[in-house]
Formats: C-alpha cells, structure tokens, sequence
C-alpha cells in the first residue's frame, strides 16, 4: 500500500533564484521512487520575485503539486516601497500562512497523509506544519536544515520572538527536527537538553545527481599555462560573505604582485548585490580582475562549474553551523576550491574531505593573499587531485535521500 506525504516547502519550481530547491526536489523524487504517493504544497508564481518557466521540467512526473495563494508583502502589500512591519513575521509572505493551512487541510481530508513535512528557510513552512499537524493529528517532521534562531540573528524583535515560538512548538511537536550540519544538532542538544536525542536528526545537504547528469561533462584536465579562471557562483550576501577583504587581498595582490595578479580572472556569477560591490571594485583598482557577470539557470550555472579552472566559496564564521549545498556541487564539478570560511566551521570540514580545497578566513586578508598565492601556483603546477566517483558519491543528495526516506518510513511503522 502506497504512503502518503504532505511536503511543505516554499522553494520550488519556477523559482530560480535559490539553489535550496533541489534538496526538496530530489527527496520528493526519491519518495516517490520509493512508493510514497507525493504532494507538495507550496505558493503560487505570484509569491516569487525572480521565476523560470522552464524550471517546472525539474518537477518529477509522479510528484503532485498544490499552489496555495501567497504574497511578498514587500512587492504586493507595500505602499511607496514601505509596509508595517507586523506584516513581515515571520517573513514577507506570511499570507501564504493563511492560504497554506487551508490549502493543507483540503489536502489532508482529500490524502489523508502519513506524514507532513515541513521545510525552511522560509519560517512560514514551519507555522503551516504545525498548525495542520495541530487540526489533524498527522505526524510533523520539520527540515529546519540551518539553526532558526542564532546570536544577533534574526536581528528584529519580532520576528525573533516569532522564530522562538515555532522553533519551540516544533521541538515539542514534532517527530523529527532535521538539520544539515553537525555543529546545527550540537547547537539543539545544548539548547534543549532535555529533548530525547533521536528527535535530532542529521542529513547534510549534497549535490543532485540527476542534475549533473542533464549537463556534458569537460574535456580532460590540462596544465594550465594561462590565466586562471575562478568563479563564485551565485548569492554573496554582503554579512555572511562579505567579499571586502578579498577584494582588499586583490588589491595589495595587484600591486605587490602585479604578473602574478594578472594571471588571475575572478568572476562573480549572480551576486544578488551586484550595484554595492561594483563601487568597491573600483575603489579597490581591481575591476580588470573581477568580473559581475549576471544570473545563469541552473544547469547553465553548473556547466560552468565543470568548465572553469576552479571555484570559490565564501562563508562567514558567523554561519559555522551551516554548510552551504554549494560546497557539495563544487566537490561534485572536481574543481579545486578557494575556501573563504573559518577553518573550525562545518563548512570547512566538508569542503576539506574533496582533498583539493585551500582554507582561509573570509575575514582575514593577509590570509586571503598567501592563500591566493598558493591556490594560483598550485593549479598552474597541476598539485590537485580530486576523489574518486564512488568517494563522491556519499556527499550526493540521492545518498542523503535514502536516510531521509527510511526516516519517514519508520514513522508509518509505528
């Protein structure tokens, strides 16, 4: 007999601008694979402000999907670019809060699901779960993926004590709180100890397999004689990867170092802020060395990862708990990789296990120089080698879709 799932996620097909759509994309496939009859239940276009049509042939051909109405309180419900903030809590699409539990319950009486999953980083995901898992009964699993709450994060009173309270509604409703990096449950443990330790569960984040499969793998690695191409591909918000003391190790790089600076071309693929950094570029003399290049598709973004020389990935030690799925791409692209990121955080003892990643601070620019330095000889002398396809492998969202399913399937069975 078939189960059945009520998957909770904001992200999902046609949105674009977020690579985090894919861990729900696969699960659902993977659940669905595995005789779990799937319904998604996200917003409608309307509620995204950067769409794809073409993103919907990623939707797996036996996952449903339901569009609860749902709007951005900045883009729908401002006035003159302004709004209340009461408006904005949890997040700016609240309204779908409204729209996602009634949605949910008509599903529900309809399906009758096993099981409901709800997925961040949206919060709103969360409050649908547990209002639904309240009025029905259903067993809840909540896919926190990062901490909610954080020091100094969220910054607004309001939306932190709204973070508090469904953070805590979770921990004492649901089945399972899932995250994505160990130094995340660590946090929970301390922060709730009381809470039984299986109710923590662990399932990294990773790259999607059938998504690299859709793009041409590159010719054969040759000696790199030329200028070296380093991208970053996608979001660099200006706190949690703040690019500043890369561009100033650029800059003294040029200066100090000026033939082996040359021999560099960074590019900057769909930033998100692209009109703040593009000043500091030309404050910092380095915009012969830094490209902004604009916002790809997906699959256009990860053929490029597989063809340049390497791959640069910035993450604040503010964010250690964190390990974005970004890392696991560029592990899977066997490009070697510049890592801006404390070494002691979980996104730096991922990155490290590929065997071909150099560590340095975000915040730190002399650090950032001499890991320059080096990261450019090293390609130029070929130093890198990467893991083997099978050692791959385990950091790929299919292998962590297996734990998530068996999860799921331990719930129907008690």
């Amino acid at each position: 007999m078939s189960k059945r799932v009520l998957y909770i996620a904001f992200h999902f097909p046609p949105i674009q601008t977020s690579s985090g759509v894919h861990r729900t994309l696969a699960f659902s496939r993977h659940l669905a694979e595995q005789d779990w009859h799937v319904r998604v239940l996200t917003v409608d276009n309307q509620a995204y402000e950067q769409q794809n049509e073409t993103q919907l042939k990623f939707i797996p051909d036996n996952v449903s999907v339901v569009r609860a109405f749902a709007r951005d309180t900045a883009r729908h419900f401002s006035f003159k670019g302004r709004y209340l903030a009461s408006m904005a809590v949890p997040d700016r699409w609240q309204s779908w809060i409204f729209g996602g539990v009634w949605a949910g319950l008509k599903q529900i009486w309809r399906l009758r699901p096993d099981v409901i999953v709800s997925t961040y980083p949206i919060a709103s995901a969360h409050f649908i779960g547990y209002f639904l898992h309240k009025l029905t009964g259903v067993p809840w699993v909540a896919d926190f993926r990062d901490p909610m709450l954080q020091d100094g994060y969220p910054s607004q009173p309001a939306i932190r004590r709204a973070f508090a309270w469904i953070e805590k509604k979770a921990v004492k409703h649901c089945k399972h709180i899932i995250f994505t990096s160990p130094g995340a449950v660590d946090l929970y443990r301390q922060r709730f100890p009381d809470v039984e330790d299986r109710r923590w569960q662990l399932i990294p984040n990773g790259f999607d397999s059938k998504m690299f499969e859709a793009v041409p793998e590159p010719q054969s690695d040759t000696h790199i004689s030329g200028r070296v191409t380093l991208l970053h591909s996608g979001t660099i918000y200006p706190e949690e990867r703040d690019p500043r003391p890369l561009f100033q190790a650029l800059s003294e790089l040029k200066h100090e170092e000026p033939r082996l600076a040359a021999q560099l071309r960074l590019v900057l693929r769909a930033t998100g802020h692209d009109p703040l950094f593009a000043p500091m570029l030309k404050e910092y003399d380095i915009e012969d060395l830094v490209e902004l290049a604009p916002g790809i598709d997906y699959l256009s973004a990860l053929q490029e990862m597989l063809q340049v020389d390497a791959l640069l990935l910035m993450q604040a030690s503010n964010c250690n708990y964190q390990t974005p799925a970004k890392a696991y791409e560029y592990i899977r692209a066997k490009r070697p990789v510049l890592a801006l990121t404390d070494p002691c955080g979980d996104t730096a003892k991922v990155i490290l296990e590929s065997g071909v990643a150099l560590v340095a601070p975000l915040d730190d620019k002399h650090a950032i120089k001499q890991a320059l330095r080096d990261f450019i000889v090293g390609l130029q002398e070929s130093r890198f080698t990467y893991l083997s396809d099978a050692n791959i492998e385990q950091f790929s969202r299919q292998h962590q879709a297996k734990t998530f399913t068996q999860l799921l399937d331990n719930i129907v069975q008690q």
